[in-house]
């Protein structure tokens, strides 16, 4: 069991704080780049309706082992995009307070889930009505660790809108957390989950794969697209043998 956790759990960790370690990253909430990366396109010269989760490493030395996540979806023929994240002060749903598309901490996001046409308009509804009714949304709700935090309501949004079939990357803390222990479905419901508060937890599912829950932090396999999930690494898609870092499969 000891050896378990150490490859599992404490190495990924270890080497994932080594790597960052020699990251030129900004020192300070001011001092990071929260320009759009232009990845997506101007609203108006998109008229499909579109729904996207995004994710984007954190500040400081949270970002060794967190990301942080949020919504972005516009209607068919919509003239812009609507983006909600939930953050650590204030009011934490926050509506379009920043570009869609943009970094987070200096991060350029990853894309979890895309959905897009008549599937998307459809499920925006949807995903509006489970901002409006997440529960953690007043004001000194919001919890780091282990949430609720901004991956709390992303994943909370997942679990009110299964139909969107989407996980978020095992970096994303706080994503499990719940103020009761589970044993039921999981998010996507297409497999079974055990969980206490997110803090220790196992799932089996064709949308979440294998995962196994640490003090929040994830490892397992990756079923459907074939991947390994690592603390701190997130998701290492597998190709003929070989690993690389990549985002959630797009649906």
């Amino acid at each position: 069991m000891t050896f378990l956790l150490l490859g599992l759990f404490l190495i990924p960790v270890a080497a994932k704080a080594a790597l960052f370690s020699f990251e030129d990253r900004p020192r300070s909430f001011r001092d990071a780049d929260w320009s759009s990366t232009g990845s997506l396109p101007a609203a108006g010269r998109y008229p499909d309706a579109r729904v996207l989760v995004m994710s984007g490493r954190t500040g400081g030395w949270k970002g060794v082992i967190a990301v942080h996540s949020w919504i972005v979806f516009k209607r068919e023929n919509a003239k812009a995009w609507t983006r909600y994240d939930v953050v650590g002060w204030g009011n934490p749903v926050r509506m379009n307070g920043w570009a869609p598309d943009a970094r987070w901490y200096g991060t350029a996001p990853a894309v979890v889930a895309d959905i897009k046409g008549a599937q998307a308009q459809a499920l925006i509804p949807k995903i509006e009505a489970a901002v409006h009714d997440y529960q953690f949304g007043n004001s000194g709700d919001y919890r780091l660790y282990p949430g609720p935090n901004s991956n709390t309501f992303v994943a909370a949004v997942l679990r009110a809108v299964p139909e969107m079939k989407a996980t978020l990357t095992p970096n994303a803390i706080g994503r499990d957390f719940r103020p009761m222990p589970y044993l039921g479905l999981t998010d996507s419901g297409t497999g079974v989950e055990a969980s206490l508060w997110g803090l220790f937890g196992v799932k089996l599912g064709w949308i979440e794969g294998i995962e196994i829950n640490v003090l929040g932090l994830v490892a397992g396999l990756d079923l459907r697209e074939p991947a390994l999930k690592l603390p701190a690494f997130g998701r290492l898609a597998l190709d003929f043998g070989t690993a690389t870092t990549t985002a959630a499969p797009s649906r």
